[in-house]
């Protein structure tokens, strides 16, 4: 690859891994505020919008995720902090979903924000730290 190629490659990596960090930013500010509506019971979280826009968010999210995997050379269940994020997903998603459903009790709902917010930023602070303890290292 000659050099004008790789500086190209690097500049396409850099504006992919921006990308993804803004998706993080509006999917972790998006799910906080659909929590606050649905702890308040809040007819916005019914709107349109509302229920489409995380869906195009969060696509964007994994879609630059697999890209940057790709792209880096560095994969879930090989790299242990890649494979702490992917099972903090699955945790943050889980949460996402009881705090989001009308039916639990607002009890359950309040509490299943909190965790999945938690989640949110223990899944952030692995990514930054490249570790998969997080901010638990400093527990």
């Amino acid at each position: 690859m000659g050099e004008s190629e790789a500086g190209l490659r690097g500049d396409m990596y850099l504006a992919l891994k921006y990308f993804h960090i803004t998706c993080v930013v509006l999917s972790g500010a998006g799910f906080a505020l659909r929590g606050w509506w649905s702890i308040t019971g809040s007819p916005l979280l019914r709107a349109r919008l509302t229920r489409r826009l995380p869906h195009i968010v969060d696509s964007c999210l994994l879609g630059s995720a697999l890209t940057l995997a790709w792209m880096s050379g560095q994969y879930p269940f090989v790299q242990g902090w890649l494979t702490a994020k992917v099972l903090g997903l699955l945790v943050y998603i889980g949460l996402g979903m009881l705090a989001l459903k009308p039916a639990w009790p607002v009890g359950v709902r309040i509490a299943s924000v909190v965790a999945a917010l938690a989640t949110f930023s223990y899944i952030v602070s692995v990514a930054l730290s490249k570790s998969p303890l997080g901010w638990l290292a400093g527990i």
